[in-house]
C-alpha cells in the first residue's frame, strides 16, 4: 500500500511499530538549488540530517535501518559531485563511528565496492569490522548499490552453486534465494519512505520490498526530522498488512 504523507498529519502511537525501516534520502541537490547554493552543500545538509534520523531510529527502539545514500546509477552524475559524495561518506564514518560504537550500532554496508577508491573499502571494512556484534541498532547503509544487480548476482551465485553440485535446483525457494542476497540475516523492511516527493523505488531493495508499506514525505531530505519519522512510523501504524491475504476488512 502507497501514501503520501501530510506535514499536518499528528503523531500517533503506532500499534506495533515496524521493526526495519529503509529511507531513500532524496532531495539534497534541489534543497542546495532552492537556496543558491552550490548542490554539495545539499549533501553536507544531507548528511546532518543522516546524524539525525540515526539517533531518532534509536529512540523510537527501532532494531533495523537501511538508509540509500549512494546508487550505482549515480556514477552518472559529474565527477565533481561524485568526489564530494564519496568525501562525505569517509567523513560520517571517519567522525560518527565512535559514537556509533558506544550506542550499540553495528554497521553493513550493502553495494558493490567495484570501482570504489581503496581508502574508502578500508574505511568501510574498518566501520564494519568496529561494530559488528552491537546489539542495539542494525544499520545498514546502500552505496554503491543497485537492487536489479543484487538480484542478479544472487542468480548467477545460484547458477554456480547448482551447477557446482552444492545447490539441489528443486530446493530453491523465496528463502533459499534470499540467503545469497546482501542482506541476508536481516528482516525485510516493514516500512520504506522516501523524501522529496518522488513516489518510486529507484532501484532500491527491490526483492526486499515486496510487501513493504511505502510512505512518501514530501519534504527534501535534509529538511526530514524526528517528527517526521514519527509521523511515518503513526501512518504505519494506521495501516492493516495482508501480504496477499484476505483480512475481515475486504480484499
Amino acid at each position: 500500500m502507497t501514501g503520501s504523507l501530510q506535514p499536518s498529519l499528528a503523531i500517533a502511537p503506532a500499534a506495533q511499530g515496524p521493526r526495519h525501516v529503509a529511507i531513500i534520502m532524496d532531495g539534497n541537490g534541489r534543497w542546495a538549488t532552492q537556496r543558491g547554493l552550490p548542490r554539495v552543500m545539499g549533501h553536507r545538509a544531507g548528511v546532518q540530517a543522516v546524524r539525525n534520523i540515526v539517533r531518532a531510529i534509536g529512540d523510537f527502539r527501532i532494531p533495523y535501518a537501511t538508509l540509500y545514500s549512494f546508487s550505482s546509477e549515480n556514477w552518472k552524475r559529474p565527477a565533481s559531485e561524485v568526489s564530494d559524495l564519496m568525501g562525505l561518506l569517509k567523513a560520517y564514518i571517519t567522525e560518527d563511528l565512535e559514537e556509533l560504537h558506544r550506542n550499540g550500532v553495528e554497521i553493513r554496508i550493502i553495494g558493490s565496492r567495484q570501482g570504489l577508491a581503496s581508502d574508502i573499502v578500508a574505511l568501510v571494512e574498518k566501520a564494519e569490522t568496529r561494530t559488528r556484534g552491537n546489539p542495539n541498532l542494525k544499520l545498514t547503509i546502500a552505496f554503491n548499490y543497485g537492487g536489479q544487480s543484487e538480484i542478479v548476482e544472487a542468480a548467477r551465485r545460484i547458477a554456480m552453486d547448482a551447477a557446482a553440485g552444492r545447490l539441489d535446483p528443486r530446493d530453491l525457494s523465496p528463502a533459499v534465494f534470499s540467503r545469497y542476497l546482501q542482506t541476508d540475516g536481516l528482516p525485510d523492511p516493514d516500512l520504506v519512505i522516501r523524501t522529496s516527493g518522488e513516489q518510486r523505488l529507484s532501484n532500491f531493495l527491490l526483492w526486499q520490498t515486496a510487501y513493504s508499506e511505502l510512505v512518501f514525505v514530501d519534504k527534501l531530505w535534509p529538511d526530514f526530522a524526528k517528527a517526521d519519522l514519527g509521523q511515518a512510523i503513526a501512518e504505519y501504524g494506521r495501516r492493516t498488512r495482508k501480504f496477499g491475504a484476505v483480512t475481515g476488512e475486504g480484499t
